[in-house]
């Protein structure tokens, strides 16, 4: 097991881990669950309504497969998947309509759900080659490709806008999927897809970045090929996974849908694939030296290059532990941080930490011993936000630049962290960990416009 397995899933600290940070809140997933079921309640109804076929849905995708993420970054959305299915028996061409017909029947039957505003769907996308989507508040969407269904054949075909039928079953992918993984395995197998789909969403861009189910795929099929009795913890597991994923696309990039061999899920081009390739040899150095740390605390620090501010830092008593000289490498530089919160009305300041502050403050870290840092030290700052409020802006935090002196805003309620670490030759030497608390309560303004029943009136 590797020295850091405990910051990607733990029990004993199930909060303070990369698997809790990177997943929807349990709020969030019961917001979710609650829109997809008026969405489907409202597709059942207006579809038959439109096409005079008996109507099915069936929810899949990430959600289905409990592999789903977080965004990435503020403003980019959760993403679920409800197929939607015209029944009628035989083949999908005997259907009374063309497929691209059932896909404006479905953005039709969206766009009308969107404009009732007694839900909090905030608008309808251009309809895509294989769904439609439609958005909502709380930064998810939910994309609709339509299907025909031959219940009796238990058959599936997926319609796409430019007119034909394509051979798609998505319940077919699920079954192999609760299949071929064991029921053992089946809940790490499902951690390791989020991990690297969070880093793929961190550190890929469009051009290279793989689709959940390729990502999927080939982790459950590389877990099938792994010897796992010598492994221990998901750091170990993770490093093996995306090296047999190497090795595996290095022989062949063709990814067969399990269920149907006919379809490659591999849809990125050559060029794509090959950076694809490359960033999983970059990904497989960074855990062969994050396994290879000497420290907790640096492995977490190599680890953060693949995850950035998602990935959690040891505990504060680990952390002593490591700057009292108990770990193999002890800190060399201890930082002292002054942090000042600034309002209209009042300035708050510590050493080391802040808070109870209201919101809207400017906050504003300084190293406030720079005058002892080694030559050639780099002073880099990470925000890691946690609470109710933040988990549901999806904003958990991020770099910051590198310096002796931030700044930063107070926005939600909760203690977040501001954490503080310095380099040097490209080794950590130096690290503090700052408590940001804030509370739910905004400064009032210094001088409040006063009501009108205050003001004096002019004499006459």
């Amino acid at each position: 097991m590797g020295i850091a397995a405990s910051l990607f899933f733990s029990t004993a600290n199930p909060d303070e881990c990369l698997d809790y940070r990177i997943r929807p809140s349990d709020e969030q997933y019961d917001a979710q669950k609650e829109r997809w079921n008026s969405l489907a309640e409202h597709l059942f109804d207006d579809l038959n309504s439109r096409s005079g076929y008996p109507i099915y849905s069936w929810l899949q995708g990430s959600y289905k497969f409990g592999t789903q993420v977080r965004p990435a970054h503020k403003g980019m959305e959760f993403d679920i998947d409800l197929g939607v299915y015209f029944r009628w028996p035989g083949a999908p061409e005997d259907g009374n309509y063309a497929p691209n017909e059932f896909k404006d029947f479905v953005q039709v039957s969206l766009e009308e759900y969107a404009d009732d505003e007694e839900n909090d769907a905030e608008g309808v996308s251009e309809p895509k080659l294989r769904c439609n989507r439609i958005h909502f508040s709380g930064d998810f969407h939910i994309d609709v490709p339509a299907y025909h269904l031959d219940a009796a054949r238990d058959a599936r075909s997926l319609a796409t806008m430019d007119g034909e039928w394509e051979d798609s079953d998505p319940k077919a992918i699920y079954i192999w999927w609760k299949e071929s993984v064991d029921e053992t395995q089946r809940s790490r197998a499902r951690r390791l897809v989020r991990y690297l789909k969070m880093w793929a969403s961190l550190k890929l861009e469009d051009e290279c970045r793989p689709s959940s189910i390729l990502l999927t795929v080939l982790v459950a099929e590389s877990l099938l090929e792994l010897e796992t009795a010598d492994l221990r913890g998901d750091d170990e597991f993770l490093r093996a996974t995306v090296t047999e994923m190497r090795a595996r696309l290095y022989y062949s990039t063709v990814v067969l849908n399990p269920a149907n061999s006919t379809e490659d899920l591999n849809r990125l081009s050559e060029n794509g694939t090959k950076l694809f390739i490359d960033a999983l040899d970059t990904f497989i150095s960074i855990a062969e030296r994050a396994l290879a740390a000497p420290s907790k605390l640096d492995s977490a620090d190599i680890w953060s290059e693949a995850f950035d501010h998602f990935f959690p830092m040891p505990s504060e008593e680990e952390i002593l532990e490591a700057a009292t000289g108990k770990a193999l490498v002890p800190i060399r530089f201890d930082p002292e941080v002054l942090v000042r919160a600034t309002t209209e009305r009042k300035v708050f300041e510590k050493i080391n930490q802040i808070g109870p502050i209201p919101k809207g403050c400017m906050i504003e870290f300084s190293l406030a011993n720079s005058d002892g840092l080694p030559d050639g030290a780099v002073v880099t700052w990470v925000v890691r936000n946690s609470g109710q409020e933040a988990e549901a802006e999806n904003d958990l935090g991020h770099k910051s630049q590198s310096g002796l002196v931030i700044e930063e805003h107070s926005a939600y309620r909760g203690k977040h962290q501001m954490d503080v670490s310095v380099r040097l030759n490209g080794r950590i030497i130096g690290f503090r960990r700052v408590p940001v608390t804030i509370t739910g309560l905004g400064m009032p303004r210094r001088n409040p416009t006063r009501p009108s029943w205050t003001k004096f009136r002019k004499r006459k």
